[in-house]
């Protein structure tokens, strides 16, 4: 499928869809091996388009096992493998999305493409980072928040108030000021040995920016369950620090001293551990790679 400059859809989920066309188009369409992302149950196997792939869904609606093998593979795909898959796991939901826009539009004063965007934008950030591969219903959360953005766009357009209007409105006006600035408490707990320094963008990236996993794993070169053992760790630890006061107040030499110890042993844990790797990487385990 050609789409030129000037034939471009100026609508964002249109224009999703004809990228998705052209992904999927012959004589080299998108595929999916299904046969290593579904359970072995004999209602799919084998290579399958996208295109068609989506109709056999579409048909079969409770076919949850399925949908969520899918679907976790389409995720997965979209972070870690380019923007083709990002676009595919799009194509795939098409349908939802259209009809979610439809529903958000009837009677919105706006631009319907405003709508769209809105909803794309939603299932966009979902597919990104938000969605938790370990959890049922990978699709259903996608979905809800796309319906989510789109929603909020139109709590908004019925919420401004005009200039004439803003003396009559009660109770303060002024910026409220966030409480509370966590980075500040993970920073303090790298300086005290609690989170080690490797692990500190890490831990913030999944854990306050809400970031998806598995790009973070791969870029660290350990798997996805490493890394949620690790971080599982820390979040111990740092709980323990801040029931003990260590993150909130003044630490003891004591206290410094014992925390600056175990820093040091998992250091050499780690670090001997991967002098060891090159020569044991058959025999290596999840939780090896997750200290």
């Amino acid at each position: 499928m050609n789409v030129s400059a000037t034939d471009w859809p100026t609508s964002p989920l249109d224009a999703a869809d004809a990228a998705f066309a052209a992904l999927t188009c012959q004589p080299a369409p998108l595929t999916l091996d299904l046969d290593s992302c579904l359970p072995d149950d004999g209602a799919l196997s084998g290579v399958m388009a996208l295109p068609a792939l989506r109709d056999w869904l579409l048909r079969h609606p409770r076919a949850y096992p399925v949908r969520d093998g899918v679907w976790r593979e389409l995720v997965r795909r979209a972070r870690l493998d380019g923007p083709a898959w990002v676009i595919a796991a799009v194509g795939m939901a098409m349908p939802a999305l259209r009809r979610y826009a439809g529903q958000l539009c009837a009677g919105y004063p706006g631009d319907p493409d405003d709508i769209d965007g809105e909803v794309l934008a939603g299932f966009l950030t979902a597919l990104r980072d938000r969605v938790d591969l370990t959890k049922d219903a990978p699709y259903a959360a996608l979905c809800r928040a796309a319906w989510r953005a789109g929603h909020q766009l139109r709590l908004q357009a019925s919420e401004y108030t005009t200039i004439a209007d803003v003396e009559h409105l009660t109770g303060p006006r002024t910026p409220k000021v966030p409480y509370g600035h966590p980075d500040v408490l993970v920073c303090r707990a790298v300086g005290l040995g609690i989170l080690d320094a490797e692990d500190e963008q890490p831990y913030i990236d999944v854990r306050l920016g809400q970031r998806a996993i598995e790009p973070i794993a791969a870029g660290l070169g350990v798997t996805v369950d490493a890394l949620r053992m690790r971080l599982g760790r820390i979040d111990i630890r740092i709980a323990d620090a801040l029931a003990a006061g260590l993150l909130t107040g003044i630490a003891s030499p004591q206290a410094t001293e014992a925390l600056a110890a175990k820093a040091g042993h998992r250091a050499a844990t780690r670090a001997g551990r991967a002098t060891a790797r090159p020569h044991a990487t058959h025999t290596a385990s999840p939780a090896a790679a997750a200290a």
